[in-house]
C-alpha cells in the first residue's frame, strides 16, 4: 500500500509539473506573438481633435414629430405606472 501511494504521489507531482511548465510556455508564446503583433501592425489612424469654436448643435436622428410624440408617450406611461 505504500509503495502505491508513493507513486500516485509521483505522477501527481510530474503532472502538476507538466502542467505548469506548459503554461509557462503558453505565456511566454502569448506575450512573444502580442510584441510581434504590435511591431508589424499598422498604426492606428490620428482623428483630428475638434476645436471649440467649431461646435455645431447635436442634430437628432429622429425628426421633431416623432420626439414629440415619443415624449407624450413616456408622459403617459409614467403618469399611469407611478409607484
Amino acid at each position: 500500500m505504500n509503495e502505491l501511494m508513493s507513486q500516485a504521489i509521483e505522477l501527481m507531482v510530474a503532472g502538476m509539473g507538466f502542467v505548469f511548465v506548459f503554461l509557462i510556455i503558453l505565456v511566454l508564446a502569448t506575450l512573444l506573438m502580442s510584441k510581434i503583433v504590435i511591431r508589424y501592425s499598422a498604426p492606428e489612424p490620428v482623428t483630428p481633435a475638434r476645436s471649440s469654436r467649431a461646435k455645431q448643435p447635436a442634430r437628432s436622428p429622429v425628426d421633431p414629430g416623432t420626439a414629440e410624440a415619443i415624449k407624450k408617450a413616456i408622459a403617459q406611461y409614467r403618469s399611469r405606472h407611478k409607484k
